[in-house]
């Protein structure tokens, strides 16, 4: 079973050693940071923090996140409890006051450092629907709901460039209070392990990106979840992902041209050609900086070393001296996601 999604059970069979307290104290600690508090959000569209956990649970020291899922990965190094609880972002005692607890920026993170990072604008990994739609949370403790309200983005809000301000939002649905009786459960499910609450949601007039904002309270007490779900809706601009052409770089005795000579989902490959000045060279270094966190996992022709986002691309023995206007090519292979803009060259010869 995944560390950083199971549910806490707790359950006490026998006397523990004073070590055997410890070893389970830390590791709740470690495992579950806000256990009390652990009891649900948003999975259809998923919320910024459930789909992170999803996605990288097992695999969260893996940089290659880094490249493929960079807002995610901005937030697992923030913080990474706000990922392993991501059942968690409550806020206790608000009075139905949201607006003065959870204030304008801090909206997906609900007002809670600890889950700050969500609040971060950028590419966000989204799930198309339609303008009217399914929208299901997950509530492990089994408390019903004084009520959810649903919101979702008016049109023109960016969720790439903007952080989430209440008047960016249109409520669209309001519950009132429910039971948690009556609700589907998922018996062969040991990660979501309590009970599915789904409406229907009608948000016409809606294109492209946009944020599906909900509220839920408890209602056993006074306890308040907030989620941030990032969507998709029909038309509207796609995110970019033919970059355009790469600006020509200094000319330090050589200069350089970058060019995509193909994609697919997280990956592209590249043909970058170098071109001697107007002096012979006897070798040429190419420096890459990469804006959207791309990465670089193959090449040929060159020598390349990376360092996060930038790579340093060196001729090989067979290509390095060239005459006056000459030219070299070399490629590669990387990853991205999102976006896949060129990367900032710089290239300097060796004469």
């Amino acid at each position: 079973m995944s560390s950083f999604l199971k549910a806490r059970r707790t359950s006490v069979r026998r006397p523990l050693t004073i070590t055997a307290i410890a070893v389970l104290t830390l590791t709740a600690l470690l495992v579950n940071p806000q256990p009390a508090s652990a009891h649900g959000s948003a999975i259809d569209p998923p919320s910024r923090h459930y789909s992170c956990a999803v996605r990288w649970d097992t695999n969260w020291q893996n940089p290659i996140m880094a490249a493929q899922d960079p807002m995610c990965w901005q937030a697992w190094q923030a913080n990474p409890a706000a990922m392993w609880t991501w059942n968690g972002l409550i806020q206790d005692n608000v009075n139905d006051n949201h607006q003065a607890r959870v204030p304008d920026g801090s909206l997906c993170g609900g007002g809670d450092p600890t889950y700050a990072a969500l609040d971060t604008p950028g590419l966000w990994r989204t799930q198309n629907i339609d303008n009217t739609f399914t929208w299901t949370m997950h509530d492990q403790a089994r408390h019903g709901a004084a009520y959810i309200r649903i919101y979702v983005t008016k049109q023109g809000f960016d969720p790439v460039t903007q952080r989430l301000r209440w008047s960016d939002l249109e409520l669209v649905k309001d519950t009132g209070p429910f039971p948690d009786t009556g609700w589907p459960t998922r018996p062969n499910d040991p990660l979501l392990n309590g009970v599915d609450y789904s409406f229907q949601v009608s948000a016409p007039g809606r294109t492209g990106r946009h944020v599906v904002y909900a509220v839920w309270r408890a209602g056993h007490a006074d306890q308040n979840y907030y989620m941030c779900s990032d969507v998709r809706f029909p038309g509207g601009t796609p995110d970019p992902t033919t970059p355009p052409p790469s600006p020509p770089a200094p000319n330090n005795g050589c200069s350089a041209a970058y060019a995509i000579a193909s994609q697919w989902p997280g990956g592209f490959q590249a043909d970058v050609r170098v071109t001697a000045g107007s002096a012979p060279i006897t070798g040429w270094t190419l420096t890459m900086r990469f804006p959207d966190g791309q990465t670089v996992g193959q090449s040929w022709n060159a020598s390349i070393t990376s360092n996060g986002s930038t790579a340093t691309a060196r001729n090989g023995p067979h290509n390095g001296s060239l005459a006056a206007g000459a030219s070299t090519s070399f490629g590669l292979i990387g990853n991205w996601l999102g976006t896949n803009r060129p990367p900032a060259l710089s290239c300097v010869a060796t004469t």
